[in-house]
């Protein structure tokens, strides 16, 4: 305990220079931190459901554009 008692001002020091410098966050930090970050990712990427659902609609209009083809050929 008297070694507690004869490093605490440094203790002191040394914490409140990680406070300061933003080494140490506080859980309400981070949690604001966490949804600034979510909305970043929602804003700026696509959800894996949107892109399967943009892959198959392009699938159909690829097959519909290959019947047009097929029409157009055999008519000729």
């Amino acid at each position: 305990m008297e070694t507690f008692i004869q490093y605490a001002p440094l203790i002191v020091v040394i914490m409140v220079f990680l406070i300061q410098q933003r080494v140490v966050v506080t859980p309400e930090q981070l949690e604001k931190k966490h949804r600034e970050i979510i909305e970043d990712v929602e804003e700026k990427f696509a959800t894996l459901n949107s892109v399967k659902d943009l892959k198959e609609q392009v699938f159909e209009m690829k097959e519909k554009i290959d019947r047009i083809y097929e029409c157009i050929i055999a008519v000729k």
